[in-house]
């Protein structure tokens, strides 16, 4: 909710306190200090374990958003954290610079797309920095450096030589807006996911990766992903799609439409042979391409079925259509039975063979089918608790397990006793053989536009295809290409396509399909190992650096990025350019929330958060007046507006406010809802640390004091709640749990701010410890703060190169006590204090925990009930 005008007075008159936290000049000052001092350049030194923490690199759209800050601060905390105690922490940033928005801003704006990236890239590395992130920034590269695609391509070349890719002609889904293939992922209800144009199917001549040959390989190796969120291996899982069934011959009956004798089925339930009332195939299978123009309907129906969708969610949620070629199929084990062959809307060509019989009683798409066009609904698997006279299917399939019945020699068999007979008796025949199918297709790395890494390949008459030498790389992008027409400009430019053949020295022309973005993104990891080698990798950098040990980034990912790097990091390996071990490149995973919003309407128009102010009468329009409706808070969209800039919050607040915020708020995997109360909270809980900090500063020992040989009861308790904080804030970094170690910090402020400075002679040793202590702690979350406070303590060593505190396991063995907190007699949370805590510290303790904080929402507690060393009570 935007905050009302008094508020932002508010801030200023808190600014203009003698002693508050100046976040600009601090963050600006200890930036400049990283730098000159290059606190996070990385280099190879066997004497430290390393560490490899890397965050998803972004697009370079010109501006970064509340997703980026979420996601770089987590990486930026694992990456400090890692530092502080002793590991040699690699922690890159580069760009994932190719790809058609680029190119569609190009035919837009009438710039370059290099113009264009390389002013994003300046912008957004400028943002980034003003973070304060631990990057190593002397390894960042584009992929649309020639310097990193140059290797990209030998690879590619490398890769073909070991037989991972080819070239062959498909079926493919063709964009006519933006002249280019679509993946089917990007086929939104039939139409271009960014042009919204219907999509057509054409054959073109495509370049693709044997991904599929490692199907086996790359589904085994996920259970040894124990880092991995078990959402995403499932995912893969599924993705990959491992199926074991048959192939079975159904043969055609005499007909005079086809030569085709036989239609090969691939199936999972080789046991319901029996029940099969129909065949089909896909639109795109070659019989059906054979059929369309003899039989009248057919190609219109085609056509149709090509416009609706053909990715696999379309297909599965569109009504079930076919068309009935009149062709029959003889049924394996009854060669006098036949079945109507369909074409049908929701056969996958990419699956199996691109063919399927239909058991309607146990499938409930097949049952749909049936019921439309009227097939017979023949039951085969009957449940165990009915009698098989009284079995029908009516309006939904049996899926279930059973007996065989209705099935001739299978029946009394169960299921899995049925498909190894049917299995037996179709191999020994030759009507049928075992297989295990894959989900997984080979991946379409074609692309016909321009802002892309060009493929390396030469086409000769004499020669046919022709890797381009690794001396003559890279296949450079040439500079003087127009877009005021349609189509790859590469197609239609002059003089780059044209070539000698590099074998035979004829007229020859280069490829001029560049490489889906996905396999730019595919190995950028490898490359930061050694950004500057002449070589795709360096072996010792490669072999030190390998795996990433950390990687970060949205769960939106999981499936193809992940996939296509894990196979890429195989090809490599296999061509000589990364060790064994680093196959798996991401030995952790984690997977952030997103950044959520309230969002805005007023006069049917989305609103922005500055587009609106908070009245008496509620929120209106900044522009008219009107009356705004708060809709829920949903993932920031620029298209609901509900976008919050970061600049202007760390303008406003610093940047180690929203990175505070950000990391407090919820569990990193969960969803984070940014509100400007929050925000506010996160300032001024800084600026009361930092008054803390400040007030007592001057008044403690020395830093290099002699401590007493003995220690008050109230120094002694200090230490150990300075010691607790550390155990528990060290073990919620390394568990992931930022929020709980952000709690644990606020438990600790609370309990300094009780303590007297001139109590007695001892206390100031603990206390300077303790506030040492929790600069060390909140270091890594809110650097610039933590370094401005490390410094104003006496330190003169800065705190970016000093080590992690340790816990001292006789003090965390002192008495302490955990009492549940109640919200109007239900418990809520619970909170963890000294065993002697009065009703002012628990008190304190409770309202500034981050659940009770949320039960509190802007409310004041009426009262609070104490029982100390039992319970608190919150009464609202």
């Amino acid at each position: 909710m935007p905050s009302a005008p008094s508020s932002a007075a508010t801030a200023n008159d808190r600014d203009s306190a003698p002693n508050r936290y100046d976040a600009q000049r601090v963050e600006r000052k200890w930036r400049e200090t990283w730098e000159d001092r290059r606190c996070f350049e990385a280099h190879r030194d066997p004497e430290r374990p390393k560490y490899y923490v890397l965050e998803m690199f972004p697009y370079p759209s010109g501006r970064i958003h509340m997703g980026h800050v979420r996601n770089y601060a987590m990486g930026d905390v694992v990456a400090r954290f890692k530092r502080a105690r002793g590991h040699n922490v690699l922690h890159p940033m580069g760009w994932d610079a190719f790809g058609l928005p680029a190119e569609n801003a190009a035919v837009e704006r009438g710039v370059h797309p290099a113009k264009w990236t390389r002013e994003n890239i300046a912008s957004m590395r400028e943002q980034l920095k003003q973070m304060g992130l631990s990057l190593d920034w002397s390894r960042e590269f584009a992929t649309c450096d020639p310097d990193y695609y140059k290797h990209q391509q030998r690879l590619f070349v490398d890769m073909m030589a070991a037989g991972l890719v080819y070239q062959k002609s498909s079926m493919v889904n063709w964009d006519p807006v933006d002249n280019t293939v679509l993946a089917n992922e990007q086929v939104i209800d039939g139409m271009g996911w960014r042009s919204g144009a219907p999509v057509e199917r054409r054959e073109l001549t495509q370049w693709f990766f044997r991904i599929s040959d490692m199907a086996e390989e790359l589904l085994e190796a996920l259970d040894g992903l124990n880092a991995w969120p078990e959402k995403v291996r499932l995912m893969q899982r599924n993705w990959i799609g491992r199926s074991a069934g048959m192939q079975i011959r159904f043969d055609l009956a005499p007909n005079d439409l086809t030569d085709v004798s036989e239609l090969e089925i691939y199936t999972t339930r080789h046991d319901t042979l029996f029940g099969a009332s129909f065949g089909a195939i896909s639109v795109d299978h070659p019989l059906a391409a054979e059929l369309k123009d003899k039989i009248d309907g057919l190609s219109p129906f085609i056509d149709e079925c090509r416009r609706a969708g053909t990715s696999e969610a379309a297909m599965e949620n569109a009504e079930k259509r076919g068309f009935d070629t009149g062709l029959q199929l003889r049924h394996p084990f009854d060669p006098d039975r036949t079945i109507p062959l369909f074409v049908a809307n929701f056969v996958l060509m990419e699956y199996g063979s691109g063919a399927i019989f239909g058991c309607p009683a146990h499938d409930q798409r097949d049952l749909d089918f049936a019921r439309k066009y009227g097939l017979d609904v023949l039951p085969v698997v009957c449940p165990p608790e009915v009698a098989a006279a009284d079995f029908s299917i009516g309006s939904e399939a049996y899926v279930g397990p059973g007996r065989l019945i209705r099935s001739r020699f299978l029946d009394g068999m169960s299921i899995e006793e049925a498909k190894a007979e049917v299995a037996r008796r179709l191999t020994a025949t030759g009507a049928g053989a075992e297989k295990v199918n894959y989900r997984l297709r080979d991946w379409g790395v074609s692309r016909q536009r321009y802002w892309g890494c060009p493929i390396p390949v030469i086409h000769c008459k004499n020669c046919g295809v022709v890797p381009t030498p690794a001396a003559d790389l890279p296949v450079l992008l040439p500079e003087d290409v127009t877009f005021d027409q349609p189509g790859n400009p590469l197609d239609r430019h002059p003089t780059w396509k044209h070539v000698a053949c590099p074998s035979c020295g004829a007229d020859a022309r280069r490829e001029t399909d560049t490489m889906d973005t996905f396999a730019d993104s595919s190995w950028y990891f490898a490359r930061f190992t050694a950004p500057d080698c002449d070589e795709p990798t360096d072996p010792d950098d490669v072999g030190y650096w390998m795996n990433v040990d950390q990687y970060i980034g949205g769960v939106e990912h999981a499936i193809l990025h992940l996939l296509y790097s894990r196979f890429w990091a195989r090809a490599m390996h296999r061509t000589g350019w990364l060790p064994v071990r680093a196959i798996e490149p991401f030995d952790a995973l984690f997977t952030q929330g997103m950044v959520c919003h309230e969002t805005y309407r007023a006069d049917g128009k989305w609103l922005s958060p500055d587009e609106i102010v908070a009245t008496d009468d509620g929120l209106v329009s900044v522009a008219t007046g009107a009356k705004v409706e708060v809709g829920p808070s949903i993932k920031m969209s620029k298209s609901k507006k509900n976008v919050v800039d970061p600049e202007a919050i760390i303008a406003r607040y610093g940047a180690d406010t929203a990175r505070w915020f950000m990391l407090s708020d919820s569990p990193p995997e969960r969803d984070v809802e940014w509100t400007t109360a929050g925000a506010e909270a996160a300032w001024r809980f800084l600026q009361k640390l930092w008054r803390l900090i400040d007030g007592a500063a001057d008044r403690l020992p020395a830093p290099d004091s002699v401590w007493p040989a003995t220690l008050s009861k109230a120094a002694s308790d200090l230490r150990r709640a300075t010691h607790r904080a550390i155990a528990d804030v060290t073990r919620d970094i390394e568990g992931f749990a930022f929020n709980k170690a952000v709690a644990e910090i606020y438990r600790l402020a609370n309990i300094i701010g009780h303590v007297d400075p001139e109590a007695n002679a001892d206390i100031g040793f603990a206390l300077r410890e303790a506030l040492e202590t929790i600069a060390q702690l909140a270091a890594p979350m809110v650097p610039h703060f933590a370094e401005e406070a490390w410094e104003r303590l006496g330190q003169r060593r800065i705190l970016t190169e000093t080590a992690w505190p340790r816990a001292d396991l006789e003090l965390l063995m002192e008495a302490e006590i955990t009492l549940p907190v109640q919200v109007n007699g239900k418990r809520r949370s619970e909170i963890r204090a000294p065993a002697e805590a009065g009703r002012e510290v628990l008190t304190e303790m409770a309202l500034t925990d981050e659940t009770i904080r949320r039960f509190l929402g802007d409310r004041a507690p009426k009262k609070v009930v104490v029982v100390p060393g039992r319970i608190v009570n919150v009464v609202l």
